[in-house]
């Protein structure tokens, strides 16, 4: 009999939380262990949102991608474009078993605002505007879902300090978004059936610190402390409802684009930046301004940054920014010099830091669109990047852009469950990459050589 595969995305699932912490209040997931495969899955660098789903669902990396976060330079020019679904060039895995006539119900997969045509339905994800864009394909489908389950519900406001509305807001969107799932997985019909929920982020950044206690801003026995653990115990009913529906010839994979841990504060990328000499200001700033904002002096500028879960830094280059200063044979002497003190910087204590640094060009295959000159991971990411100036301290104890209390982490978890057989085994050296080549694979398609994964066995 032919396979059919249910993917459950759960943005930002850490494994340390799903296989081991919470894993007996999971006896949905605990059966699916037990009976399957499953392992730490290595995210892509970075580990965020935007690129790290579309890197699953094409097994491309994201410099092949061209897709480095969510905001991109402008053909090198100090203006912005933000990714959305026409940014992705490269065949996902419901294009490509569309070409065998298989049929494809895909929910919530960053980026697909604005809705692309797919042989079956699909629900946009969370960068569409609002309900009152045109978010489904087919569009009927957007009428059909709204005279059920009401407007539909993208993303909710998570950093904010009224904890309590977070709260209620976070339920209701996942009520909803399942509601949708199980009424699209009984209409039947499809082959491959995708969804991301995006509530599991979201709670993990407006709650981690409270149940967290080594979280620098923990405090014991507050009213959140179980919110986390008690969402993940609601994600795992509704995957039991899932499995309900489902039938024996149908294998489930739960993964995440990464993991979740404590955010330790915000280093100013920006700030240093000007403190080394490498970007000049004209001018007063305002505390907290915009690095886009301020009044840069470019003809003095040798690199500027962007903030984030991990900084991008790009060098003013002569003849390729508009005011470069930069000259093309000093572009690698001033990378190496910035890496070597990128690599120095330490805690605001005169703690070590474990700072990663990456030039794309040695981490990806290829180097599409306007990809940052350097890739830069503050203390292995529990210091975010502050891309903001105007401050006095290098160090902020708080996210620049709003409460966030946790960072991403390196690891998504991975899970595969063929219900016909009872394996119960843990996986090691499992990567993003690898998702879409097992998918195909388990539909009986050909995975195409330019996917960079392998297949995952069982």
């Amino acid at each position: 009999m032919p396979k059919k595969v249910l993917i459950i995305g759960l943005d930002c699932a850490a494994p340390e939380l799903v296989f081991e912490r919470f894993l007996d209040d999971l006896p949905n997931i605990k059966k699916m262990l037990s009976h399957g495969i499953y392992g730490k899955l290595k995210s892509c660098i970075p580990p965020i949102t935007i690129p790290a789903w579309m890197v699953m669902m094409t097994s491309r990396d994201p410099g092949t991608l061209g897709l480095y976060g969510f905001r991109h330079k402008k053909s090198y020019s100090y203006e912005t474009w933000i990714a959305n679904s026409k940014s992705v060039k490269h065949k996902a895995i419901w294009d490509i078993i569309s070409e065998k006539g298989l049929k494809s119900y895909i929910v919530g997969v960053p980026p697909s605002y604005p809705p692309k045509p797919v042989n079956g339905y699909l629900i946009s994800c969370f960068i569409t505007p609002n309900a009152e864009r045109d978010y489904t394909y087919p569009k009927e489908l957007k009428n059909e879902l709204e005279a059920k389950f009401g407007k539909y519900i993208f993303d909710v406001e998570f950093r904010a300090e009224e904890r309590d509305q977070v709260l209620e807001r976070i339920y209701e969107m996942t009520e909803q978004h399942f509601q949708v799932i199980k009424y699209l997985i009984q209409k039947g019909g499809w082959d491959l059936f995708a969804f991301v929920e995006i509530g599991l982020d979201r709670i993990h950044h407006a709650f981690w610190k409270f149940f967290d206690k080594e979280h620098p801003k923990h405090v014991s026995n507050n009213k959140y402390e179980n919110v986390i653990r008690e969402y993940y115990k609601y994600l795992d009913k509704e995957i039991g409802d899932l499995l309900g529906l489902l039938d024996n010839d149908t294998i489930v994979l739960v993964v995440s684009d990464h993991g979740a841990k404590q955010m330790k504060g915000a280093f100013c990328i920006n700030q240093w930046l000007m403190q080394e000499g490498y970007l000049k200001i004209k001018g007063n700033l305002e505390r907290g301004a915009k690095i886009e904002d301020a009044p840069i002096d470019w003809a003095q500028t040798k690199a500027w940054g962007w903030g984030g879960y991990y900084a991008r830094i790009f060098i003013n280059v002569e003849g390729r920014e508009p005011q470069g200063t930069v000259t093309p044979e000093d572009y690698e002497k001033t990378l190496d010099e910035l890496t070597d003190k990128l690599k120095q910087i330490r805690g605001p204590n005169g703690e070590k830091f474990y700072n990663k640094i990456y030039k794309p060009e040695d981490i990806y295959e290829e180097l599409n669109g306007d990809s940052p000159d350097l890739i830069v991971y503050f203390d292995d990411l529990y210091w975010r990047s502050a891309g903001t100036v105007g401050y006095e301290t290098l160090y902020l104890s708080e996210n620049d852009t709003g409460p966030d209390d946790a960072v991403h982490s390196e690891y998504g978890i991975f899970i595969l469950y063929d219900p016909t057989k009872k394996l119960g085994l843990e996986l090691r050296s499992l990567n993003i990459l690898d998702v879409a080549p097992t998918v195909l694979n388990i539909l009986g398609i050909p995975v195409p050589k330019e996917m960079r994964g392998k297949i995952i066995t069982w």
